[in-house]
């Protein structure tokens, strides 16, 4: 069980490990704008006073609505922040995805990327997938390229095996991976151990709604013990489970941020965690 505050980001970049993930502060579908521009404002603004300077975004959320309104609440930004954006897809409408990781799109992406963030250098920029129909080496080549032109500080990448993060940390350094992963959601289990034994930070992305949907009972007594949501409890799950791990928990709204971000402040005892976790184990092995 881990109780680390901090993560550095490569060399020099130390992070909460309580973050904010911005998808949710665009319109209906990860589309257009938010429904309560205000509101989407606050959480930001809340965020940063509440102790968090790792923000997790993506040119893709709105698309480019996310970005622009980080840049209106907080620039110019705190000294500490770490603004971490992503690359790889295009949009087409409300809950539309397509994957493109060619080098002139992640070209445009990137320039988008900066000019919307008010930023010269990208701290962490991640490759949201890896393209089928790209050779991974053009892509990878385009990320060193732009890191050695001074654009990317770091790089990270999304929804990776460890052969790909192998592959990808022949030509550069990997300090991130981005991957669904919750409390019942462990298929990516090697990546994280990989990850941790390499000191390459782990982001799980639907840490909470996953699990959320259906809590077994442990959970939910657990949570009547401490006296916390079911959120917040699985939330400090995984900030003890592994020591790498960076929360980006996302919201639209300040009061479900503050749930989030108390859930820092949970006493968990390690007999209560190996119980949740030996009870997740179960209900994840059942459901793959």
């Amino acid at each position: 069980m881990y109780n680390n505050k901090t993560w550095t980001v490569g060399n020099d970049l130390e992070v909460n490990r309580y973050g904010y993930g911005a998808m949710r502060i665009t319109g209906k579908g990860v589309w257009g704008e938010p429904h309560n521009e205000d509101e989407a404002i606050k959480v930001l603004k809340k965020a940063v006073d509440m102790g968090v300077n790792f923000i997790d975004t993506a040119d893709s959320y709105g698309p480019y609505v996310s970005e622009k309104l980080i840049a209106k609440a907080l620039h110019p930004y705190p000294k500490d922040l770490v603004i971490a954006t992503k690359g790889g897809f295009e949009r087409r409408g409300p809950d539309q995805w397509q994957i493109n990781a060619r080098p002139d799109h992640l070209k445009d992406a990137l320039e988008g990327s900066l000019k919307r963030l008010k930023l010269e250098r990208i701290d962490l920029y991640q490759l949201h997938r890896i393209d089928p129909t790209v050779p991974f080496d053009e892509t990878i080549g385009f990320l060193k390229d732009a890191q050695q032109k001074g654009m990317i500080k770091y790089i990270g990448l999304s929804e990776v095996s460890v052969d790909e993060i192998k592959k990808a940390q022949e030509q550069l350094e990997i300090v991130s991976v981005q991957n669904k992963y919750s409390l019942t959601f462990r298929k990516w289990e090697p990546e994280l151990e990989y990850c941790a034994e390499n000191n390459i930070a782990f982001i799980p992305w639907n840490p909470i709604i996953a699990s959320r949907l259906n809590p077994d009972q442990t959970i939910i007594k657990m949570a009547e013990k401490y006296k916390v949501s079911e959120s917040q409890l699985i939330l400090k799950w995984l900030f003890n489970h592994s020591s790498n791990i960076l929360l980006i928990p996302g919201t639209s709204q300040v009061k479900h941020l503050e749930e989030n971000l108390n859930s820092q402040n949970i006493n968990l005892r390690e007999e209560d965690f190996e119980t949740i976790n030996e009870s997740a184990k179960e209900a994840a092995n059942a459901e793959s």
